[in-house]
């Protein structure tokens, strides 16, 4: 029987196989109408000999049926009843297995995240990494889709369960992030006041700077990326990770590749894990920014400090990571941060 790979699920295996599996619009208008017939007879899912199952998922694997009639729950299987699949919502995952594409399984997932977590999973989807529960979030050569693809699969479909607050979501969802931490970074600079981010003007993501021939000779390569850039600006922000940046032949690039920045004239700031995860000097952090930026901070406390505390608990519950350093600091933020006409 056939079987229709779907939430949870759905999104393990796309962190597992990659984008080489996303296949073309016809690839996709096929699995979708053969899904539908199969699930049309309203056979109960259950799993082959030795619960096989595509690369990534675990028991139990969650999928869809067509009706309540074929709800099942096991300790292999778990169904969501879903009675009429969005077009080319599918791809063809073999043997039997088909699974929600990326755009799909956003707006499933929807239903079941806080919007804030709901945004940094469309931060991974349009990024060019792989949460992983097993250890740090992996790298993979391309996104699995993009902001334009998601808006355009919740216009198409805008009546489905889960996509009204998928279209809220990804009024701050971003292309480009080449890290988890990245996503993180900007959502708490960048997400509005009300949302617990200090709502600065949202940056381009590993956005590509080129070295015009008159400074050729003071850069070493011909262009650069900066992880958070503001072009207009002439500012990037720069995230010297620990994981990926401790070997010296990583930070002799990093180095590098800032003195190339600062020779096009673009104010490099550098923050470290240490100052995102400490509410106190993050705040510190922003308020460098906004100056940067030409923007006055203009929020007001405690409300905006719980906010702030709360976002930031989500976001690194969604990273596995220990809960910011948040004793004593939270007057910290208060003490010194506040400008007193809030928006």
């Amino acid at each position: 029987m056939d079987i229709v790979v779907a939430y949870d699920s759905a999104l393990a295996y796309w962190r597992t196989v990659g984008p080489r599996w996303l296949r073309g619009y016809q690839q996709r208008d096929q699995a979708t109408r053969r899904a539908r017939r199969s699930l049309a007879k309203g056979d109960r899912p259950k799993l082959a000999g030795g619960n096989r199952r595509p690369a990534g998922c675990t028991l139990p694997i969650q999928v869809l049926v067509a009706g309540v009639e074929a709800r099942t729950r096991t300790s292999s299987v778990l169904s969501h009843v879903w009675p009429d699949l969005p077009d080319r919502s599918l791809v063809d995952a073999g043997e039997g297995f088909f699974v929600s594409t990326p755009e799909f399984c956003f707006v499933q997932m929807a239903s079941q995240l806080k919007i804030a977590q709901l945004v940094q999973l469309g931060f991974e989807l349009c990024g060019t990494y792989a949460m992983s529960s097993e250890g740090p979030a992996q790298q993979r050569e391309a996104p699995l889709t993009s902001t334009a693809k998601l808006s355009a699969f919740v216009k198409a479909n805008p009546h489905i369960r889960g996509c009204k607050q998928a279209r809220r979501a990804l009024n701050h969802v971003k292309d480009g992030a080449a890290s988890p931490m990245e996503a993180v970074l900007a959502m708490l600079l960048c997400l509005p006041y009300r949302r617990g981010g200090y709502g600065l003007e949202w940056p381009m993501l590993n956005y590509r700077i080129d070295v015009p021939p008159s400074k050729r000779k003071m850069a070493d390569r011909g262009y650069c990326k900066g992880d958070l850039c503001w072009p207009e600006r002439h500012l990037c922000l720069e995230y010297d990770s620990e994981l990926y940046h401790a070997d010296a032949e990583r930070r002799d690039s990093d180095a590098r590749r800032r003195g190339t920045l600062i020779a096009l004239d673009y104010a490099v700031v550098t923050v470290t894990t240490g100052q995102v995860m400490d509410s106190g000097a993050f705040n510190r952090l922003a308020h460098q920014i906004a100056k940067l930026l030409g923007k006055r901070l203009r929020y007001e406390d405690p409300q905006f400090t719980r906010s702030h505390l709360a976002l930031r608990e989500e976001l690194f519950a969604a990273l596995g990571m220990a809960r910011a350093s948040q004793q004593g600091r939270s007057s910290e933020m208060g003490s010194d941060s506040v400008e007193s006409d809030a928006n």
